[in-house]
């Protein structure tokens, strides 16, 4: 027998897991809709403020200020143009998850060795032959890593855009904390959580085999060491 405090989390999910699925599977096409239209954007942007130091200060401080907008401002302001629903969260969602992204492909690209570069550069490279050759390949875990963060962001947030009807998860948050329910609150953050973790998880291990790819020693996760054994 389960323990008397978890039996009505399990009774809820029991309950409700039609709904939780449904929502659950809403909040992953927002975040998945927002990563997609983000990433290429900030890897974009990453790559050319590496040719300009003043660009790449303004750019990066204009995401930084952008991460600093209360959610619920930035959806009270989007509203009247895009209306109720995903699109201004989506809209949100894409600012909020540019600074990660931008600082890590800036950050990445530009601590590429200099002898690596001098060695295309031997070749007869161009400079965006280097960049396309050597200095993206090199720079792909840490540019991963920014994305990992930004995923991150992106599925907490994304329960705050359940208040103007975009659906997910924070349906649940918001209907238990108007029914005083914290049950229902409860296990939806729960799930909000894991479900952070899990995309965590995928692309941290994503970005290990791109490090061992590049000839880093790291210590693999399980999930890697199966991976590698599996190709």
């Amino acid at each position: 027998m389960e323990p008397l405090f978890i039996s009505p989390y399990i009774e809820f999910v029991t309950e409700n897991f039609d709904q939780l699925v449904a929502r659950l599977v809403e909040h992953i096409l927002i975040t998945a809709e927002t990563v997609l239209i983000a990433v290429p954007i900030a890897v974009g942007l990453g790559v050319l403020i590496t040719y300009n130091d003043r660009a790449a200060t303004a750019v990066l401080w204009a995401a930084g200020i952008a991460m600093t907008i209360p959610s619920l401002a930035a959806f009270g302001l989007l509203v009247p143009f895009l209306g109720i629903g995903s699109d201004p969260v989506v809209f949100t969602l894409v600012l909020y998850s540019q600074l990660p992204v931008i600082r890590n492909t800036y950050v990445g690209l530009t601590g590429v060795e200099e002898a690596m570069k001098e060695a295309g550069r031997g070749l007869g490279m161009t400079r965006r032959q280097r960049l396309r050759r050597i200095q993206i390949p090199m720079a792909l875990p840490i540019i991963l890593a920014g994305v990992r963060n930004a995923v991150v962001i992106v599925v907490g947030v994304a329960a705050v855009g359940a208040y103007i009807g975009a659906g997910g998860l924070g349906e649940f948050i918001f209907n238990g904390i108007r029914q005083g329910d914290s049950v229902m609150i409860v296990v939806a953050t729960v799930v909000v959580s894991l479900l952070a973790l899990a995309a965590d998880y995928g692309i941290a291990t994503v970005e290990q085999l791109l490090r061992i790819h590049n000839g880093e020693e790291v210590e693999q996760r399980v999930s890697t060491q199966l991976i590698e054994r599996a190709v």
